[in-house]
């Protein structure tokens, strides 16, 4: 009787360990209104590795570079904002690329579908920020136009001004936002799976509140006084959901500036999955109408911006 005691309790720590080590250290927690898993593995790529299709690169015609020249933003009712380039084509991002340093993954073949765009005589479109435009010298010595980091591309089978036919392909490339990140519709697009891709967590510099979190909209996230984080719990459900709609899960990789300790996604009790900081579950707030809007800021005295270290904003915890 003792040994099997003795062999339940051990049972019990190591399961009690666990479980504060996940939300403690990044992993899932779980809590009785809901549980918390880690960031699951990507989704496995398709069989074209994320470069298009027919074997791989699609069907485009060889396409010598061509000068970005006077860039502009398309005001897309699908995408958002949409960088294009002087002729009014679309410009592209490839998830495959990297930003710091600059670096681009797509030659040969890949750049007949993907024609790169010229740093060439590039200018910034109106109201956008101009430093944000760079280059980056590829393997054959072309420099290729960079903007926030990204090296930018066309797509070979947008044959007319103000087409995306490239948005989402693969899962890998998208529409360039005019700061360089990913359109806005980007979430909308369904990967492997079929489900949304997750919405990504960036910092906002807010005149009165500081550095606070925002969505992939730019939309402020918030967190509730009420909630808890260990054990991981909400305590907005039904029609609180309404008015404050949670953040969707979001991948690791997808974050800018903002910490990822405690950064799970947390299946709650009514099956939605929430995203969390530091296992505080994040949500948006439905007064809020546009991107720099913190109408929510304060709200009930329990409501508050989330601040990149997780902490409420402009509150004590």
């Amino acid at each position: 009787m003792n040994t099997w005691r003795n062999a339940s309790l051990a049972v019990t720590a190591l399961a009690l360990v666990a479980l504060t080590t996940a939300c403690g250290q990044e992993k899932g927690t779980a809590s009785p209104n809901g549980q918390a898993v880690g960031n699951a593995a990507p989704a496995q790529q398709p069989a074209d590795s994320g470069y298009g299709s027919d074997g791989g690169y699609g069907s485009g015609a060889s396409t010598a570079p061509k000068e970005a020249g006077q860039l502009a933003v398309w005001d897309s009712k699908e995408l958002g904002k949409v960088l294009t380039d002087g002729e009014g084509f679309t410009l592209y991002r490839f998830d495959k690329d990297t930003a710091d340093p600059p670096a681009s993954n797509c030659e040969g073949d890949c750049a007949k579908t993907w024609p790169v765009v010229s740093a060439a005589n590039a200018t910034a479109a109106a109201g956008t920020d101009a430093s944000l435009l760079s280059k980056v010298t590829r393997d054959d010595g072309t420099e290729q136009l960079t903007v926030g980091g990204w090296p930018v591309y066309r797509y070979a089978q947008d044959t007319e001004p103000g087409e995306a036919k490239g948005q989402g392909v693969g899962g890998t490339w998208f529409a360039a936002a005019p700061d360089g990140r990913k359109a806005a519709a980007n979430a909308d697009v369904p990967p492997v799976g079929g489900q949304a891709e997750a919405a990504g967590l960036s910092v906002r510099k807010d005149p009165e509140l500081g550095d606070i979190v925002v969505d992939k909209r730019g939309m402020t996230v918030y967190r509730f006084k009420k909630d808890s984080a260990w054990p991981m719990k909400s305590a907005c459900t039904g029609d609180c959901l309404k008015k404050w709609p949670v953040v969707s899960p979001v991948q690791k990789n997808d974050v800018e500036g903002v910490t990822t300790k405690g950064f799970v996604t947390f299946s709650r009790p009514d099956g939605i999955k929430q995203q969390s900081l530091d296992c505080w579950p994040l949500y948006t707030f439905s007064g809020d109408t546009r991107p720099g809007d913190t109408n929510g800021q304060g709200v009930g005295g329990t409501w508050y911006a989330v601040t990149p270290d997780a902490k409420l904003a402009g509150a004590s915890e």
